[in-house]
C-alpha cells in the first residue's frame, strides 16, 4: 500500500512540474516585458530560484536529520544533471543560442562557484583531516552568493534604463516601417514586425505575477511530491542513502529546472533555458550549499565523493567551449556529447555504488 501510496505522488508530482513549468515560464516572460527586464535576467533570479526550491528544502531537512549522503548528492548531483541532461536534452529539442553575457560573465561565475566548493571539500588533499564542506565554508559561500545578486541586481538596473531610453527609439522606427511598408502595400513586413514584437509574453503586469507565483507553487510542490515518491519507491528497494542523493533525489529537484528549460526552448526562449541552468547552478553551490553546511556540516561522502565533484567540474568547464562555438551556440551534437557523458558517469556510478564495479580510490 505504502509503494503504491509512493508512485501516486511521484505522477501527480510529475504532473505538477509539467503544467508549474509552463506557467512559470509564461509569467516570467511576460513580467520581465512588462518591467523592463531581460527574460536572461529573469531565468537567473525569479525562475533559478522557484526551480531551485526543491533542493533548498530538501537539504533543509536532510540537514537537520543529518543526512549528509542526500545533502551532498542533492546538491552535485543536480548541478551534474543541470548541465548534462538539461542542456543535452534542450540543445538536442532546439540548438540554444547563448547571449554575450552569459558567456563572459554567467557560465565563468558558475565556474568560480564550482572551484570554490571543490577545493572546500578536498581538505584531505592539502593536509585535512576529513573532506568536509564546513560551516565557516557556508558563511563563505553566502557572501560569495551576497555578491553575486549584487552584481545581478546591478545589471537588471542597468538593463532596465537601456530598455526605457531604448523605447522612444524603438516606437519611431517602428512606426515609420509601419508607413512605408503601407505604402507599398507590404503588409507581411507588417505582419512580421507585430509578431517578433508580440513573442509569447502577452500578459499585463498583475496577471504576469499570478501566473509567475502560480508557476512557483505548482514547481515547488511538485518537486516534493515527486522527491518524496520516488525516494519512497527507492528505500523500499533497499537503496542506500548516498545512491538516492546522487540519482533519485538529484533528478527529482532537478525535474524543475528541466521542464521549466524545455518549456522555454519550445516557446522559443533559448535564452531563459541557458540562464535557469546557469543561474541554477550557481544558486546550487552558493546559497543552497551555504546555507546546508551552516545549518550542519556537509560531510564528502567516502564512496564516491570525489569523483562526483570530479564530474561537476569538467561539465561545467565543457559548458564554456560548447557556449563560444558554432556562433555562440549549444548545438545539437555537442547537447548529445553532454547527455551520454551524464548517463555513461551515471551508469557507472550506479554500478559502483551497488557493488558490480570496484570503486576508484583518488
Amino acid at each position: 500500500m505504502d509503494v503504491i501510496l509512493d508512485v501516486l505522488w511521484l505522477v501527480v508530482g510529475i504532473l505538477l512540474l509539467v503544467g508549474g513549468g509552463e506557467v512559470l515560464v509564461r509569467g516570467a516572460v511576460s513580467l520581465s516585458k512588462a518591467v523592463g527586464v531581460s527574460t536572461l535576467l529573469i531565468g537567473l533570479t525569479v525562475v533559478a530560484f522557484g526551480t531551485s526550491a526543491p533542493e533548498l528544502a530538501v537539504n533543509i531537512v536532510a540537514a537537520y536529520k543529518n543526512q549528509s549522503g542526500i545533502s551532498f548528492g542533492n546538491i552535485i548531483g543536480s548541478n551534474i544533471a543541470n548541465i548534462g541532461l538539461i542542456v543535452g536534452i534542450t540543445a538536442l529539442i532546439r540548438p540554444l543560442v547563448c547571449q554575450r553575457s552569459v558567456i563572459t560573465r554567467e557560465i565563468p561565475l558558475m565556474l568560480v562557484a564550482t572551484f570554490a566548493v571543490v577545493a572546500m571539500g578536498l581538505d584531505t588533499k592539502v593536509g585535512g583531516e576529513k573532506d568536509i564542506i564546513s560551516r565557516s565554508d557556508g558563511f563563505i559561500l553566502l557572501a560569495m552568493f551576497g555578491g553575486f545578486m549584487m552584481y545581478i541586481f546591478a545589471q537588471a538596473m542597468s538593463q532596465r534604463k537601456q530598455t526605457r531610453a531604448d523605447a522612444h527609439a524603438k516606437a519611431e522606427a517602428q512606426a515609420a516601417a509601419e508607413a512605408q511598408a503601407a505604402a507599398d502595400g507590404d503588409a507581411d513586413l507588417v505582419s512580421a514586425m507585430e509578431e517578433e514584437i508580440e513573442e509569447t509574453g502577452n500578459l499585463s503586469a498583475g496577471p504576469a505575477t499570478l501566473f509567475l507565483l502560480g508557476g512557483l507553487v505548482g514547481v515547488m510542490l511538485g518537486g516534493k511530491l515527486t522527491v518524496d515518491g520516488a525516494t519512497g519507491i527507492a528505500a523500499a528497494a533497499g537503496i542506500d542513502e548516498a545512491l538516492i542523493g546522487l540519482t533519485v533525489v538529484a533528478i527529482g529537484t532537478s525535474l524543475p529546472e528541466l521542464v521549466t528549460s524545455v518549456m522555454a526552448v519550445l516557446r522559443g526562449h533559448t535564452d531563459i533555458a541557458v540562464g535557469n541552468v546557469v543561474g541554477s547552478n550557481i544558486w546550487n553551490l552558493l546559497f543552497i550549499m551555504g546555507v546546508t553546511a551552516t545549518v550542519n556540516p556537509v560531510d564528502v561522502p567516502t564512496n564516491g565523493g570525489v569523483p562526483d565533484l570530479i564530474m561537476v567540474t569538467v561539465l561545467s568547464l565543457l559548458l564554456l567551449p560548447f557556449a563560444i562555438t558554432g556562433g555562440h551556440t549549444v548545438s545539437r551534437w555537442e547537447g548529445a556529447v553532454a547527455l551520454l557523458l551524464y548517463f555513461a558517469y551515471m551508469t557507472w556510478r550506479c554500478l559502483v555504488e551497488l557493488g558490480m564495479l570496484p570503486a576508484v580510490v583518488i
